[in-house]
């Protein structure tokens, strides 16, 4: 997600305007992938293919799983997570397709304790909190945290898990330290994952490896998404398919499975030469190539 995505979150009414346990059910990505083979398993965040969700949700879907992908990161659209589907549905055409939704992003300010005893019910492993925005005060980095540790909360209490997902201003120095740290250190591991958007990672300047030795097993799920060799000064336009941008996903997720990541998701936001679609297309091509 980039900057542009505000307006989204606004509209639905997010917080600021808008890696799971491995004993939880389900097998991981993590175990799936524990002997440096090819990816067998791998997700897309839903916002990838925004223009085109909208239009034909399930066909969209269907075109997904034939590419390969497994899993499946959702967004709130103007329909819900659900895409006008009722939860029950969504999972039912999942099971179809045999995909799983895994997570979903969502406003957490809005009808919250309902949307986690939906996403409970057909054994989803997170909601997200997508973004909360640059801040003038550190102090309101804390205050995002004992937000996070509250719905963390009312999570595991449902029997699934919370995170946050971050973008490149919690790895800007404010007021001395990064706010990325203040959220970490001010959460409850017990609570609160994170999810690293490894693109907005390398965009503050900061390294992913480090971050993922540094909080072990505190990123469980993470963006896998490329940036242009020669980036412009608009980050929105810098993403590009995966394995044609700068980042060493190769390494990368070999130190992420090593230091507890279990969900691998694929996010694209720009498609420069091509189209959506295409991209996805091609980003799967590119993840059931990648030894880790």
């Amino acid at each position: 997600m980039n900057y542009n995505r505000r307006k989204f979150i606004k509209t639905s009414g997010s917080i600021t305007g808008g890696f799971m346990l491995s004993s939880l059910a389900g097998v991981s990505l993590l175990e799936t992938c524990n002997s440096n083979k090819t990816m067998s398993e791998f997700g897309i965040q839903l916002y990838t293919l925004r223009d085109e969700m909208p239009k034909d949700p399930k066909g969209v879907l269907k075109k997904l799983a034939g590419f390969g992908y497994k899993q499946i990161e959702s967004y709130e659209g103007k329909d819900g997570m659900f895409w006008g589907m009722t939860p029950m549905d969504f999972k039912k055409y999942m099971d179809d397709l045999d995909m799983k939704i895994i997570a979903s992003h969502t406003d957490i300010a809005k009808n919250f304790e309902q949307k986690v005893a939906d996403a409970a019910s057909i054994g989803m492993k997170y909601l997200i909190c997508p973004w909360v925005g640059p801040q003038k005060k550190l102090d309101d980095f804390k205050k995002f945290a004992d937000t996070f540790n509250e719905k963390g909360k009312i999570c595991k209490q449902n029997g699934i898990r919370f995170a946050y997902h971050n973008h490149d201003y919690s790895f800007k120095e404010l007021e001395g330290e990064l706010p990325q740290d203040v959220m970490m250190s001010n959460t409850d591991p017990s609570l609160v994952d994170f999810e690293m958007d490894i693109y907005w990672v390398v965009t503050g300047k900061q390294d992913p490896e480090a971050w993922m030795k540094k909080y072990k097993n505190r990123f469980r799920l993470c963006h896998v998404k490329d940036r242009s060799k020669t980036p412009v000064e608009n980050n929105s336009l810098n993403s590009v398919n995966l394995g044609t941008g700068s980042i060493n996903f190769k390494e990368i997720l070999k130190t992420a499975k090593a230091n507890g990541m279990e969900y691998f998701i694929v996010e694209q936001e720009a498609y420069a030469g091509t189209t959506p679609l295409k991209a996805v297309e091609a980003d799967a091509v590119y993840m059931k190539g990648l030894n880790v």
